[in-house]
């Protein structure tokens, strides 16, 4: 069975930081571009950032939201991605969540990823 569980939410300052991981299990992992979606109660699931599949250092892309202050990056030979998550704000707290796309190329769509994990509580304080 394909299982991803993320790790490394809490409870964090605003302008503070937080590293996210997410690691996998039952696939290939450097097969899939990976993906990191968030959600708050009462709104759709959103994009946050990707990066694309394969052994190379991969191509990344994020939300604007978050350019510049996120980076998503991954380590085939843990199969984990991680978001390394700086300045945050207090907009930036929702359950985050990671997800798996075959061959993917790091997009945006939330219905190009097959696979999903359960998600982390990131709660940013003012």
């Amino acid at each position: 069975q394909v299982q991803l569980v993320e790790s490394g939410g809490g409870l964090v300052q605003a302008g503070g930081s937080l590293r996210l991981s997410c690691t996998a299990s039952g696939l290939t992992f450097s097969a899939y571009a990976m993906g990191w979606f968030r959600q708050v109660p009462g709104k759709e699931r959103e994009f946050v950032a990707a990066i694309s599949w394969g052994w190379s250092g991969g191509r990344t892309n994020y939300a604007d939201s978050v350019k510049g202050r996120f980076t998503i990056s991954r380590d085939n030979t843990e199969n984990t991605v991680y978001l390394q998550m700086n300045s945050l704000k207090v907009e930036d707290t929702a359950v985050y969540y990671c997800a798996a796309d075959l061959r993917g190329q790091g997009g945006s769509r939330k219905d190009s990823y097959e696979y999903w994990g359960q998600g982390t509580q990131v709660t940013v304080s003012s």
